[in-house]
């Protein structure tokens, strides 16, 4: 390869761990034709062990948005602390279930031909779980399948849990559920439990302004203060206003799980006793965004390679494809991470783009025509859209290549 580190430099000091680790990927990855992905199994499994100690005993709900990779989770589950899967559509749900047996639809669905696969079939009404939040789909499912008292399908309500200031004009958090009270959660419990074929068995709340908020203050900035008193506000008020709605609850229903988290904050979830699991999953990969949290600093463990295809001037190349843009808020922080050679930044009048990806920086010269860049993408589960395979690495050698859900010919939103 023609880039072997940049030498002499005031930090070269600071590199060597990044030019050990990344040495030993491209070693071990050089017959591989990029742009190709891959996942360290031993930062993988660091990982793992990582949320599952500040989960203090709190079993963990796999979320497969964060993977989209069955052989990964097959790996995640396997691994003590886990347990279930918080699926994202209820086809990806039925799909799962051919090989899982708890799978829990993160977000309500409109999609009736499945719903009628899951109504009509024993075993998938057993191992899967509908998210509802209003009586509009309560009465969705009503029309679109046949209640079975003898199979009811297994409902679990999704209770807001953002934070809302000055009566509610300040939203912070994802806007997902109606039901935000306990009075409301209480009503829904209600509601459920006088409909034929239906059955109420557990709770849920993304608490998005905590876990998917990055408060560190190279990520935050000047922001960061702020970040992490709106937190503390808000990691106070859900704890009562949550615990008061599953008490609600509980007195209408006999409740299997109350879930609640997200890899970013699994210790201040854990912590609430109304909380019976948590879901994570983006943790295993420590994709870019979790540079910027202090609550957990998991290993990055999943990759991808470009091709360095062209060099249109000095402190500069220019890598084949690299638009893998994640979703959000459109900014900086939704671009791909180039990672290694260090050093390397985006030309502000292209950055990372669909065909092509210059990048400036010193280590540009250090780079040869078919030397890889390699990055980070900066969500998890969203890179698995871009590959049909991920080539797992483990001590050193590639150990196995695995299907992504593309790569087993799904593509589920």
């Amino acid at each position: 390869m023609g880039y072997q580190g940049v030498t002499g430099s005031p930090g070269a000091a600071a590199h060597t761990g990044a030019d050990q680790r990344f040495g030993v990927l491209d070693r071990a990855t050089a017959g591989l034709q990029p742009p190709f992905a891959a996942v360290d199994l031993d930062a993988f499994d660091t990982n793992a062990a990582i949320l599952r100690r500040n989960a203090i005993g709190k079993p963990l709900r796999l979320a497969s948005k964060s993977l989209r990779c069955r052989a990964l989770m097959r790996r995640a589950l396997a691994q003590p602390g886990f347990k279930g899967i918080l699926g994202f559509t209820l086809p990806e749900a039925l799909w799962l279930a051919e090989e899982f047996d708890d799978i829990v639809v993160a977000y309500p669905t409109a999609d009736t031909d499945a719903l009628r696969a899951l109504a009509g079939d024993d075993e998938l009404a057993r191992r899967v779980t509908l998210m509802v939040d209003s009586v509009e789909h309560l009465d969705f499912l009503s029309r679109h399948v046949q209640p079975n008292p003898s199979r009811p399908l297994r409902l679990c309500l999704e209770l807001d849990v953002s934070l809302e200031l000055l009566g509610g004009r300040l939203h912070l958090g994802s806007f997902r559920s109606p039901v935000r009270t306990p009075d409301q959660a209480l009503d829904m419990a209600h509601e459920i439990d006088k409909r034929p074929g239906v059955s109420l068995v557990g709770i849920m709340g993304y608490e998005g302004q905590i876990a998917g908020v990055q408060d560190a203050f190279s990520a935050a900035s000047l922001k960061a203060p702020i970040v992490r008193l709106m937190q503390t506000v808000s990691k106070a008020e859900l704890a009562e206003r949550r615990a008061e709605a599953v008490a609600a609850v509980r007195r209408v229903t006999d409740l299997e799980f109350v879930n609640g988290g997200g890899t970013g904050s699994v210790i201040s979830t854990a912590a609430d006793p109304s909380v019976t699991e948590i879901a994570a999953g983006s943790g295993l990969y420590s994709p870019a965004l979790f540079d910027g949290y202090r609550s957990i600093r998991p290993l990055p463990a999943a990759f991808f390679a470009l091709p360095v295809v062209r060099r249109p001037k000095r402190g500069m190349v220019t890598a084949l494809g690299g638009g893998w843009i994640a979703s959000g808020v459109p900014g900086p922080d939704r671009l791909p991470r180039p990672t290694f050679p260090g050093g390397l930044r985006y030309v502000k009048t292209e950055g990372a783009g669909e065909v092509q990806t210059p990048l400036r920086g010193r280590a540009a010269d250090a780079l040869a025509i078919g030397d890889r860049v390699w990055m980070r993408h900066a969500k998890a589960g969203e890179l698995a859209e871009r590959v049909n395979t991920i080539h797992l690495v483990q001590r050193g050698e590639v150990v196995d290549e695995v299907p992504t859900y593309r790569g087993e010919g799904h593509a589920f939103v």
